[in-house]
């Protein structure tokens, strides 16, 4: 039984996502680092699957009439944390259970910030350019993602050497928190510069993320 899962999931759509696939790999060892025990399944959503969700994953509705309901799915017993490339979405899809979310988009984006991008596919490049076309072949299927994110962590972990699950747990957290803003009167600027009584008024906005919301904070 692993504390810690790489997961992902493939949805119905981007907004009110119900997941149509869902894979897994057990972090067995985290220094050194190592991953086992390959998991996926596919369930019917109940609903149609969006052309821009079809576009990106290819799984067809009809291909998911047999499988168990999406509302079947459940983490293994004794999950404490995801491990994800923008994990949030994956664990607001499966109904935000009670687990600790390490983000390797947000890791990546802190260790690497003069990459033009952060996706898998392009942090894949950066890594292992000379054979990443051949291991995106099956990308955007919820298996080869976590593998492919598999890669992305053990670079982050090169770089990182956490002691423990939850000190990279931590380390995420930080790596969440923005020090740029991302939106409003003050985009891009560095948010230590934004002036307090704009950071004051956005405080008062019911719509700030809690990581924004410990940046705006920060004294």
């Amino acid at each position: 039984m692993s504390q810690a899962i790489i997961f992902d999931v493939e949805a119905t759509d981007k907004n009110d996502a119900v997941i149509i696939e869902a894979a897994s790999l057990d972090v067995t060892s985290l220094a050194p680092f190592d991953v086992g025990n390959p998991w996926v399944q596919r369930y019917n959503p109940g609903k149609p699957i969006s052309l821009g969700a079809l576009a990106t994953h290819h799984i067809l509705d009809e291909e998911l009439v047999s499988c168990p309901p999406s509302t079947s799915f459940k983490l293994p017993a004794g999950t404490k944390y995801l491990i994800g490339h923008n994990i949030d979405f994956d664990w607001v899809a499966i109904g935000s259970p009670e687990v600790k979310r390490i983000c390797t988009l947000a890791l990546a984006r802190s260790l690497w910030p003069d990459l033009d991008s952060h996706t898998q596919s392009a942090l894949l490049y950066f890594f292992e350019r000379d054979t990443a076309r051949d291991q995106l072949r099956n990308a955007h299927s919820a298996l080869a993602d976590v593998w492919i994110c598999s890669k992305i962590v053990g670079k982050i972990i090169e770089k990182l050497h956490p002691a423990s699950l939850d000190a990279f747990w931590e380390m995420s957290e930080k790596a969440r928190i923005p020090t740029i803003m991302p939106f409003g009167k003050h985009k891009g600027e560095a948010i230590n510069l934004v002036p307090s009584d704009y950071k004051q008024w956005m405080l008062r906005q019911d719509n700030v993320s809690p990581y924004l919301r410990k940046a705006l904070e920060a004294k």
